[in-house]
């Protein structure tokens, strides 16, 4: 297994004034983003330490409400010798967590919420802001962005900006990485290809975006004896 100063290494950021949108996912090797529909099933330990380390070098972490209802999103924390890493760099002990819901369909006593080790961000619309925003006070901060419809995620990313948070490491879920590969948002993927072939019905880590050749450009490859390996791409 890679030593976590491999992992670091492997995932270095070129700098952290400019926004940069970093995909994290994990699939079989036939495509499959999930088994008995949940995710954390394809994993194994060189992929969950990757993925503490994306967290710690995020400034927040970014989730969809559909994968925070299907994954049962709650503490986020990273551990101690992360937060020593972000203290050096100036950053903030934990990473921030943001919750996309154009709708709201979410709830106050959610275990995102009741869980948080800090005060997450709900990002939704004009809208449903003035529709359910305040049920929300009490548990987070709801960001607007768009008057209505779809989340406009590139306002979503200028009011991250604005609180200091450029690096951006979105978990998911596929739709929302679809979206952002639509908008043209996304910098890096990291992806997690697992030794498993799953069949089913299982979905592709991207979905609803429009068929376009992005060309991205293979960065880093990190394998381990279980037979993971996992690779990053840059936009080319």
């Amino acid at each position: 297994m890679p030593s976590r100063d491999e992992l670091f290494a492997a995932y270095a950021l070129p700098d952290r004034e400019r926004t940069r949108v970093r995909m994290n996912f994990v699939e079989s090797a036939d495509g499959a983003v999930t088994i008995r529909g949940r995710s954390g099933g394809l994993g194994g330990d060189t992929d969950r330490s990757a993925m503490q380390v994306l967290r710690t070098m995020a400034d927040v972490v970014l989730v969809g409400a559909g994968t925070v209802r299907a994954e049962g999103y709650g503490d986020i924390r990273v551990g101690d010798e992360d937060v020593a890493w972000r203290r050096e760099y100036g950053l903030r002990d934990q990473p921030a967590l943001a919750i996309v819901s154009g709708g709201l369909r979410l709830e106050p006593g959610d275990s995102v919420f009741a869980d948080a080790v800090a005060r997450p961000v709900v990002v939704t619309t004009d809208a449903s802001a003035r529709a359910r925003g305040q049920s929300f006070a009490a548990v987070a901060d709801v960001v607007t962005a768009g008057a209505d419809g779809p989340v406009d995620l590139a306002a979503m990313l200028e009011a991250f900006a604005a609180r200091g948070w450029t690096q951006v490491l979105c978990e998911g879920g596929p739709h929302l990485f679809g979206s952002l590969l639509d908008a043209g948002l996304v910098d890096e993927v990291c992806v997690t290809l697992a030794p498993r072939f799953v069949g089913g019905a299982a979905g592709r880590i991207v979905q609803g975006a429009r068929e376009s050749d992005r060309r991205f450009a293979l960065a880093g490859v990190v394998t381990d004896d279980e037979g993971f390996a996992l690779l990053r791409y840059v936009v080319d």
